[in-house]
């Protein structure tokens, strides 16, 4: 950016005079609106007591120290402040002035002693310091001088220019994500679904007030006997396994010769306040299995359940080895699914007394919590890249949105019926309960996953930092059957949605027995690309002859009627 600016001509001022009166405009709008309606609260973490004033003050020197050698590397004409190795500061506008590149390293060195202050505290407990650590990650992230307009270099050169345009439509945006309650990350009207997302064909053949059972059209002249039914996570829309047609894993699994039934769960109302464990198992789960089962008439039926579902879905293997019906399910496997909480990662520094509280503060009137709520706590997870780096380009710089399917389903939310997400986060995520022999009970039956000896597939992602790789391997140490477990490349979406067309990322086995997670690393094989054809392998042998991809193998043409085309009304419900 050059050192000096020439004077603005009239026109550029005209521009500028009607940015300027939009901008006042826009905010005194904005201003009337929020008298009126203020959008979800965010999640909160407890009030945590801070200790030790000495070795708060020993930080401080610290900092205060490696401040001045900071300034000294400045004060040398040989010496420019490196930036951090930080791709919010990757622009070279950052590097073309010696003051921002500045402003980045002590951006860098404030954080970092923000999390060092907490280390250096005692008196604290490991949770609370775990908190402490979130909450000063979470502030950093938020003070970053990439974030405001007069301290990022690109905002600054964007802004000149345009003439504030960008500022403008920035504004325009913010106004309209805080009317929604809700940051956007796409455009609205990027992606429709049945249009560009959910396309595979099938027909809705059962609903219930609380899901829809979807059955997808063969697209091979057998299938195998064994169908299978998808149970998404009930946080969220199903169609994130059937997004676009080359990503969609609905549509690869019907490709490979399996009937597919999904369901879509509905978004809570108000009538569906006092939902439970039991629900979500009886008339969730065992309902979709046993509609299956009647409808295509055999024995059993695979499973998969994803996150949250995958945690249900256990809970039902349990409970059905208690009732003597194992046989009701022929195989189970786990998407990035959690039975043990006992080391569940950052989400579970959200489920205090204090959080709860708020919880059933939120969920008072309506007898739901706002899926609103649960985006935001999501997106905290990973501030730096779902929040802030979004402030930066849809509100400072003005870009145009990326139309981007994960991100339109990720900001596709779902309500949650407020008893049942309530316990959830007390019995399992608090108190651990599942993982106790004994210490749930659906419907009066006390159930214990050391009971479980279906086939199980548990795949877990690598980078995972909603269900942590560590957790969902305890998976291996509760269930009694034969089990194989995949760790993937990437995260808690990109790692299961990942096509064998795609190339990407890899996958990692062991045939070796292993206690921990560690020692399953140790002796397991990376295999490149996608682990979808290691499951389908694994999938095959126990799924029975093929038979005619005829009959009740067709949606509606079978005992189960045809209700509406997929993917349904359900998945639009708000």
């Amino acid at each position: 950016m050059a050192d000096t600016m020439p004077m603005p001509d009239l026109a550029q001022l005209q521009r500028w005079t009607l940015a300027v009166g939009r901008l006042q405009q826009l905010m005194l709008e904005q201003g009337v609106r929020q008298m009126d309606a203020a959008p979800p609260a965010l999640p909160t973490l407890g009030t945590i007591p801070f200790a030790d004033p000495a070795a708060l003050f020993a930080s401080g020197q610290a900092f205060w120290a490696d401040t001045m050698s900071l300034w000294q590397r400045l004060l040398d004409p040989a010496a420019t402040p490196a930036v951090p190795a930080d791709r919010r500061f990757a622009a070279p506008e950052w590097q073309a002035h010696p003051g921002f590149a500045l402003l980045a390293q002590g951006y860098r060195l404030l954080a970092e002693h923000m999390l060092k202050g907490v280390d250096a505290l005692d008196g604290v407990t490991d949770q609370q310091r775990a908190q402490l650590r979130f909450m000063a990650r979470a502030v950093a992230d938020a003070m970053s001088p990439s974030n405001f307009a007069a301290t990022n270099p690109q905002v600054i050169s964007r802004t000149v220019e345009t003439g504030g345009e960008n500022l403008l439509v920035g504004l325009e945006r913010m106004v309209a994500d805080l009317s929604r309650g809700q940051l956007s990350h796409v455009a609205e009207g990027s992606f429709a679904l049945g249009r560009d997302l959910a396309t595979t064909p099938g027909q809705v053949v059962h609903e219930t007030p609380l899901y829809q059972l979807i059955q997808y059209a063969p697209t091979t002249d057998t299938v195998k006997a064994v169908p299978l039914v998808i149970f998404p996570p009930w946080i969220n829309r199903f169609y994130i396994l059937d997004l676009t047609p080359e990503k969609s894993f609905i549509r690869w699994a019907v490709a490979q010769g399996i009937t597919v039934f999904v369901v879509s769960w509905k978004s809570a109302d108000a009538s569906m306040a006092g939902l439970t464990l039991d629900d979500y198992v009886l008339r969730g789960i065992l309902d979709a299995v046993d509609t299956v089962r009647t409808g295509l008439d055999v024995p059993a039926v695979h499973t998969i359940g994803y996150c949250v579902a995958g945690t249900t879905l256990a809970a039902t293997l349990a409970l059905l080895a208690a009732r003597g019906q194992a046989d009701k399910v022929a195989s189970a496997t786990f998407f990035t699914a959690q039975v043990d909480f006992a080391d569940a990662g950052e989400l579970s520094l959200f489920v205090d007394d204090a959080q709860l509280d708020l919880i059933r503060q939120l969920s008072a009137d309506t007898g739901y919590t706002d899926g609103r709520y649960m985006a935001a706590t999501f997106n905290l997870l990973r501030g730096r890249d779902l929040i802030w780096n979004y402030v930066v380009s849809n509100y400072l710089l003005g870009e145009d949105y990326k139309a981007f399917d994960l991100l339109h389903w990720n900001g596709d939310t779902t309500n949650l019926p407020a008893s049942w997400h309530l316990s959830y986060l007390s019995d399992l995520y608090r108190d651990n309960k599942l993982a106790q022999a004994g210490a749930l009970s659906v419907e009066g039956t006390p159930i214990d996953l050391g009971r479980v000896a279906t086939p199980t597939y548990v795949q877990a992602g690598r980078e995972d930092h909603i269900a942590p790789p560590e957790s969902v391997w305890r998976i291996t140490e509760h269930f009694r059957g034969p089990l194989r477990f995949v760790l993937a490349g990437s995260g808690h979406i990109a790692g299961v949605v990942n096509p064998p067309s795609a190339g990407k990322y890899q996958y990692w086995t062991s045939d070796s027995p292993a206690a921990t997670l560690a020692e399953f690393t140790a002796a397991a094989r990376e295999t490149k690309g996608s682990w979808w054809p290691d499951w389908i392998a694994w999938l095959r042998p126990l799924s029975g002859e093929d038979v005619p991809a005829a009959g009740a193998r067709v949606p509606g043409e079978g005992p189960l009627p045809a209700i509406e085309p997929a993917p349904g009304r359900y998945v639009a419900m708000r």
